[in-house]
């Protein structure tokens, strides 16, 4: 897994994305004039031989592409991983940088777009590019996985061929996303099944209108928890 952090962190590309993460950089938010960015892809965070994976968006353009880690720095991950701490998968519930000491327990976190985007919206075709980044994740996860939890319905449909890809069988039609959707994957070749569960993404938005709501969020990490451990 550090091997493929090590190569994702120079991929360049997608031009768009290239140009906006470096621009971001250098034009920064006011509040953070003084931090250098880090600007390039942002690779997972969480240990290789994970149970439960969760799977966002993109980074935040002055939170992961700017501390170089997914989810840190920005008010999303100030949501996520609080309630990453109250359910006992994260060992703190404040995220601000590398050096934080912050440790996941069992838990991946990863993206299907791994530069920030423009208006926190990556395209069809940069999502697709980045796809072998995410199927390659999955892949060295697969001995131990036994939940995915997919953070809106982008992370859902980035989600699915992924999954089936890597063999496990998905239901026809495919499954909608929704918030607290549970879907069983199986995979006969390594015989163990897989529990897929949808979530809001914890942006912003979403906690500002009530789309998303602490105990709605922590709900699901829960239930993915308990799933892990079966």
């Amino acid at each position: 897994m550090a091997e493929l952090d090590g190569v994702l962190v120079a991929c360049r590309a997608c031009p768009r994305l290239v140009d906006w993460r470096e621009q971001v950089a250098i034009v920064k938010r006011s509040a953070f004039r003084e931090c250098e960015y880090w600007a390039k892809p942002v690779p997972g965070f969480g240990p290789a031989d994970a149970t439960l994976a969760i799977i966002g968006l993109a980074p935040a353009a002055h939170g992961g592409n700017r501390t170089g880690r997914i989810f840190t720095g920005d008010p999303s991950g100030d949501v996520l991983y609080a309630a990453l701490h109250a359910v006992g998968l994260a060992s703190q519930p404040t995220a601000t940088h590398p050096g934080d000491g912050l440790v996941l327990r069992g838990v991946r976190i990863t993206v299907p777009v791994h530069c920030a985007p423009p208006d926190n919206r990556p395209t069809v075709n940069e999502r697709n590019t980045c796809r072998p980044w995410l199927a390659r994740e999955l892949a060295l996860l697969r001995p131990t996985l036994r939940v995915v939890v997919a953070l809106g319905g982008f992370g859902w449909q980035a989600s699915l061929p992924v999954l089936a890809a890597a063999g496990w069988s998905l239901p026809r039609p495919r499954p909608a996303f929704g918030h607290g959707v549970h879907v069983r994957l199986a995979n006969q070749n390594i015989g163990r099944d897989v529990h897929l569960l949808g979530c809001y993404h914890p942006s912003r938005r979403n906690i500002a209108t009530g789309t998303l709501t602490v105990p709605m969020l922590r709900d699901v990490l829960r239930r993915a928890a308990r799933f892990a451990q079966s």
